[in-house]
């Protein structure tokens, strides 16, 4: 047999490597099957998958589930006759005399037990419930405005997160050529074909591009903290390619008919929908409810006992300036509901269609900055980097090129973000599992 040290001795350096690989893959495999972590962390975080954690996360669309389940219960609860009302009570009782106190003795002293029944007529008990269900209705309608929101929020913060972190790079590039710039203006200083002017030119351009970057490290965790809000710890994962942005979900030859529907004035439509079933309910209320009441009476062992129905009738001697009000109040309410969701409406279409405008704009300056600005940008510093190598151009040339190239690229960064960000906002003022097309 070999001893385990002499095997080991023995292994060439390929082999070493190769089981060294094969651990590597195996503890990958391990883990991976475990859920470990430290892997997890690593898988990067799409736009899309942000949005359905910030979804799963959110308490503010349980709350209006909440809402709905609480609405609904109410609903049947409405739908039902009123309590019967127990009535007991002593009638005719003496406080003075040999009989005083005395529940036998006088024909006249009565305990009595009775119940009253208070009979709501059914087109009532059913307009209250349909009122609790136009509730629910709102709830649900507010659920979907609330899931856009979220959705909206969290693609903003995405992709602020997006390309803070694509300036970070640029920035970095940039500093690293900066640094390259500054051996080369101590190296040409020491040969005596620079001076020091040049040095202290290229550490102050460094100095101003790590004063840039820092800028943008706290733009980055802003962003992080904007996106950890919606979405927790996975706000802390690298990020994933950009989806596309080039169309919208909305058809710009409809809108004002998709914008009908959006969750905010569907939230107001379901309002004017409440507003008329009240007015409804308080036209029913023109009409009183009856109650009837029984009740048994029972006297001393030498008198009968006694039994007595009642009927009572509410006496609405004044509906011009009672039930006539309450129901000119509740129609005023219909209208005004139904004037905040038409004003609501023109508000919409018009921001809508000054961010479509400011898109499509953005949009041609985003292709201007690709083929014509960015490009000049780079072959401007590329010349003027051949034309110091070749002593025709001076460090200061390179660095003004270098700070102008570098402007131009945030720039552009800067304009695409704020395009995408229009498109988060247009495609997603409604939920994706209830847009226009749904």
């Amino acid at each position: 047999m070999f001893s385990p040290h002499i095997m080991a001795s023995q292994m060439t350096p390929c082999s070493a490597v190769r089981s060294s690989r094969a651990v590597l893959l195996l503890v990958f495999a391990v883990s991976l099957v475990l859920g470990n972590p430290t892997f997890a962390a690593e898988t990067p975080l799409t736009l899309a998958e942000a949005q359905q954690r910030a979804i799963e996360r959110s308490r503010m669309l349980a709350a209006k589930d909440y809402a709905v389940q609480s609405s609904r219960e109410m609903s049947v609860a409405a739908g039902q006759l009123p309590d019967p009302v127990l009535k007991v009570g002593i009638d005719n009782l003496p406080i003075n005399g040999q009989d005083r106190f005395s529940l036998t003795r006088d024909f006249m002293t009565m305990r009595r037990v009775g119940v009253m029944q208070e009979l709501t007529r059914s087109d009532k008990r059913r307009l209250r419930a349909e009122r609790f269900e136009r509730e629910a209705e709102k709830s649900i309608a507010e659920k979907a405005a609330t899931a856009a929101t979220i959705e909206r929020e969290t693609a903003l913060a995405w992709l602020d997160r997006y390309y803070a972190e694509a300036m970070s790079a640029a920035v970095a590039e940039q500093i690293d050529q900066a640094k390259l710039e500054i051996q080369a203006a101590e190296s040409a200083y020491r040969a005596g074909r620079g001076n020091q002017a040049d040095i202290f030119s290229s550490r102050s351009a460094l100095a101003v591009l790590e004063d840039k970057a820092s800028d943008i490290d706290r733009r980055i965790g802003n962003a992080k903290i904007a996106l950890a809000r919606w979405i927790g710890d996975a706000a802390q994962q690298p990020l994933g390619a950009k989806p596309a942005v080039d169309t919208i979900r909305l058809n710009e030859a409809t809108l004002d008919t998709q914008l009908n529907h959006h969750p905010e004035l569907a939230v107001l439509a379901r309002q004017e929908d409440i507003a008329v079933a009240e007015a409804q309910l308080a036209r029913a209320n023109k009409k009183a409810d009856w109650s009837v009441e029984v009740a048994v009476q029972q006297r001393g062992p030498g008198y009968s006992d006694m039994v007595s129905i009642g009927l009572s009738v509410p006496l609405q001697w004044d509906q011009k300036n009672r039930q006539d009000r309450e129901l000119s109040s509740k129609l005023a309410q219909v209208e005004r509901a139904r004037a905040e969701r038409e004003d609501m409406l023109r508000a919409h279409v018009a921001e809508v269609r000054a961010m479509l405008n400011e898109w499509h704009t953005d949009r041609q300056r985003q292709t201007r900055y690709e083929k014509e600005l960015t490009p000049l940008a780079n072959s401007r510093t590329t010349a003027i980097v051949a034309a110091y190598r070749g002593g025709k151009a001076t460090l200061a040339d390179v660095i003004a090129a270098r700070r102008s190239e570098i402007e131009v690229r945030l720039q552009a960064l800067q304009l695409e973000q704020e395009t995408d960000r229009l498109w988060a906002q247009l495609n997603f003022l409604f939920p994706q599992n209830g847009g226009p097309g749904h």
